[in-house]
């Protein structure tokens, strides 16, 4: 059965966590739906995903499931990460409610429109960072940079992901969402890696879980 999660984020001490409750509770009563769940977080757009508990909730949220929000820029920390958050639960299945601009909701009289301008923005995105990743490296190469392990170097942990480190560590500094960098990589390597595996990877590497 479909459940329903309200999303609700705050970033100044200025902001009122109820407010945007309240709004989502008449909004549900309105149109008879009932809330089964709330994530709330008290937190600055500059903070980690996983600290804005976006992570924990794009993990709750499976096929046709609905997520109430008050308004687009709860969301993310800016209009780029947004449409990639917003593309990721389109793609899983998710309508997307956002209370105070129901015209940018997913389940509107356009969604399918809108669906899909999420959807190219995003991969647009995805395909704008992957290309100047590679022409840093070519630049690097270029310069005489010698990049990744050298010859007769022991992979230590052994993980698929070694191979892409560099490329995950800019993507982390680039504010690039988790699940992007997967894609990303996924893309690059031609391989179906998961989600977990890669945030254990970046929670058990000291260079990447302090960037992260």
């Amino acid at each position: 059965m479909a459940k329903v999660i309200g999303y609700c984020r705050i970033s100044t001490t200025l902001q009122d966590l109820d407010i945007q409750k309240q709004l989502l509770f008449e909004y549900a009563q309105k149109n008879r739906i009932i809330i089964d769940e709330f994530i709330e977080s008290e937190s600055s757009s500059r903070l980690k995903p996983n600290e804005r508990k976006i992570d924990e909730l794009i993990s709750k949220l499976n096929e046709h499931d609905i997520l109430l929000v008050a308004e687009l820029s709860r969301l993310g920390r800016n209009m780029l990460e947004t449409l990639n958050i917003i593309n990721e639960l389109t793609e899983k299945g998710i309508k997307i409610i956002f209370i105070r601009q129901p015209e940018l909701s997913t389940n509107s009289p356009h969604g399918k429109l809108l669906m899909a301008i999420y959807s190219y923005f995003a991969e647009t995105e995805r395909e704008y960072i992957s290309i100047r990743t590679k022409q840093g490296l070519a630049t690097a190469r270029a310069k005489g940079v010698v990049l990744g392990r050298p010859r007769g170097a022991k992979n230590a942990s052994g993980s698929p992901f070694d191979r892409c480190k560099n490329d995950i560590k800019k993507h982390l500094k680039l504010k690039v969402p988790v699940n992007s960098i997967l894609k990303i990589i996924n893309n690059q390597m031609n391989q179906k890696l998961s989600y977990t595996a890669l945030r254990y990877y970046i929670e058990h590497d000291k260079e990447l879980s302090m960037i992260w």
